[in-house]
């Protein structure tokens, strides 16, 4: 038994018209009339005077109309009042998606600090590659996610920012802040193995492959700078975890987030290389989808908003 078929006799009671009741319900005509015959089946009385216009209800029909929309109004209640309990801090799974360079080192250390401010959650991290964290997020299948953003890149519409042609219409909230830098394994007196600011006219490049948006950041340097003109790409890979390990083995130049390398290049397994100017300024970014919310996460949103500061 369908209960949102009293719903369509609603519709047909306040209208009058089956056409015009087919219309608030967004269904054929003869769809909708299928559906009230279904519902007259299904009671096995005549629910609808059809005999004058506007058609009007038989006293049966008033009487079902009555016990059905009370029905309705009584399993949408409850199923609102268990999502709500769902979404409590203690019983609900708040799940970021994330690029896995941002779940390596920066979301361990951003979800604390919220924690510390906001107070404990439950919650998982899906890392994953950026396309398939925002199609899930889209599907309802996280609840946000972390992305770099910069100048040049955006992938979410607002209202509020300028978008690119492609963009999302997601809404964002920047929790965060990281830079693109180019780094090399040292020489043994501490200069760059590879060095971009040196004479050589070709150097080993290690490379986001296409399919990682990461590399979209270094689109706009690149062509300004000429660049690329420079390079040979060596070894390419979509996650800059495998870029760093080969870039600390002296394979080649790369360019990583710096929360990335920080440590290595604390302890001088790595050293930047190039101009400072080289560097690309990114934004972490955290998107949400309004379509699928619930009363934690909407809290969770809200916080960020007015009080939690940007790392």
């Amino acid at each position: 038994m369908d209960l949102y078929l009293f719903r369509d006799l609603l519709r047909l009671s306040q209208t009058g018209n089956f056409s015009q009741a087919a219309q608030l319900c967004n269904l054929s005509q003869s769809a909708f009339s299928r559906r009230i015959r279904s519902l007259e089946a299904w009671v096995g009385v005549t629910l609808v005077d059809r005999s004058r216009q506007p058609v009007r209800l038989t006293p049966a029909g008033l009487q079902m109309l009555e016990a059905g929309t009370q029905a309705l109004d009584r399993v949408e209640h409850e199923r609102s009042q268990l999502l709500e309990a769902q979404s409590l801090p203690d019983k609900y799974v708040v799940t970021f998606g994330a690029q896995h360079s941002i779940g390596w080192r920066f979301y361990p250390t951003w979800l604390q600090s919220f924690e510390e401010t906001y107070g404990p959650i439950l919650s998982r991290l899906r890392a994953d590659d950026l396309p398939n964290c925002l199609r899930d997020l889209q599907n309802g299948d996280v609840d946000f996610v972390i992305a770099y953003e910069s100048a040049h890149v955006r992938y979410c519409d607002t209202g509020r920012r300028m978008a690119r042609s492609n963009a999302l219409p997601l809404e964002t909230l920047k929790i965060g802040q990281d830079t693109l830098i180019p780094v090399s394994k040292p020489t043994p007196d501490g200069a760059p193995l590879f060095d971009l600011n040196s004479g050589l006219l070709e150097l080993p490049f290690l490379r986001f492959g296409d399919e990682a948006p990461i590399g979209q950041h270094l689109g706009s340097l690149f062509e300004q700078e000429k660049i690329q003109e420079r390079l040979r790409v060596v070894y390419e890979n979509a996650m800059a975890g495998a870029l760093r390990i080969r870039a600390r083995d002296g394979m080649g130049v790369a360019w990583l987030p710096e929360t990335l390398v920080a440590q290595d290049i604390r302890s001088g397994a790595l050293v930047q290389t190039g101009r400072p100017e080289w560097s690309v300024p990114l934004e972490i970014t955290l998107f949400r989808n309004d379509k699928h919310t619930n009363r934690l996460t909407r809290s969770i949103w809200s916080f960020l908003e007015t009080r939690h500061p940007i790392m």
